[in-house]
């Protein structure tokens, strides 16, 4: 059985839906965990400090440990403020998970710049932020111990990301920036004892509740993903860094890195030329289709 007990888990975006899942999982477990939503709808409009508050709530009627917070992810102050007041209940943030985030779909003729910068500062300013301050306290903490004290940090990213949604420009933008992001910090907290990994949640939740339609909510119900991001936040997961993972409907699917598909080479030690290009087409594509591939439809049952 995993244990949390004493664990202080951040979750943000989680007064309902996927977050809200990932919270009681942890809770469950004897984790505290902090409930970070501001309450907004799902275009980033608005705000509901109420949504925080009842989150927690729910989990302190079961007899779990749990505290709201209403920050901004993407407000430098707030976000600082959010990861100070983690850390300020044991010392240390144990987990960190990445989860707020918005939709504002268009296609790119379509597109306001406005539409654009809302959504990149909602999930990518808004998953910087919080990994930032909290990488500056796990790497002071290394500095005057000397010793590496194990955190888990969980990004979301998104199948738009990975597979390039049309429709999505922003949002795909975006959320491919957080698998990159997750490998980036990976490298780079490796030394304090930190892992960084991403996730890309396949669920019916009130974002996207117009792609799902009418499917069965118990097999892509927001609780089938939070069985991975609960492994990654344990010891379990402890040599688990820099991956991604899809995951939903009951299924986990384990992502890897851009792979060389074809190449060629300049003949000889001179620079490579266009005719060189043109003459090794065949060589580099090697027969194989040279236009997007269709975005794979989930077919699980």
């Amino acid at each position: 059985m995993v244990n949390m007990d004493g664990r202080v888990c951040l979750i943000t975006g989680a007064g309902n839906g996927l977050g809200f899942e990932y919270a009681k999982s942890m809770a469950a477990l004897g984790a505290h965990v902090i409930i970070n939503d501001l309450g907004g709808a799902s275009d980033g409009t608005g705000s509901d400090t109420s949504a925080a508050h009842q989150a927690a709530k729910k989990l302190q009627a079961e007899g779990w440990k749990a505290s709201a917070n209403t920050a901004d992810v993407a407000d430098e102050t707030q976000a600082e403020a959010m990861i100070a007041e983690a850390f300020e209940l044991t010392g240390h943030l144990d987990v960190l998970v990445c989860n707020a985030g918005i939709l504002r779909d268009r296609m790119v003729f379509n597109m306001s710049p406005q539409d654009w910068d809302l959504v990149q500062r909602v999930h990518l300013r808004g998953h910087f932020l919080p990994l930032h301050f909290a990488a500056k306290r796990w790497r002071a903490t290394f500095k005057s111990t000397g010793e590496a004290k194990p955190a888990s940090v969980v990004l979301t990213s998104s199948r738009s990301g990975l597979y390039s949604s049309a429709g999505q420009i922003n949002y795909a933008a975006a959320k491919a920036g957080i698998a990159s992001m997750a490998t980036v910090a990976s490298r780079e907290l490796e030394r304090y004892g930190v892992r960084v990994n991403a996730i890309a949640p396949m669920a019916k939740t009130r974002m996207t509740e117009g792609s799902f339609g009418e499917i069965k909510a118990t097999r892509w119900g927001p609780s089938n993903v939070a069985p991975i991001v609960t492994y990654l936040a344990s010891d379990e997961s402890a040599d688990v860094s820099g991956q991604t993972f899809i995951a939903g409907g009951g299924r986990i699917e384990w992502m890897r890195t851009w792979t060389p598909q074809g190449a060629i080479e300049a003949p000889s030690e001179a620079a490579l030329t266009l005719e060189d290009v043109i003459a090794g087409r065949d060589q580099l594509f090697g027969g194989r289709p040279t236009t997007p591939a269709a975005f794979p439809t989930a077919t699980w049952d």
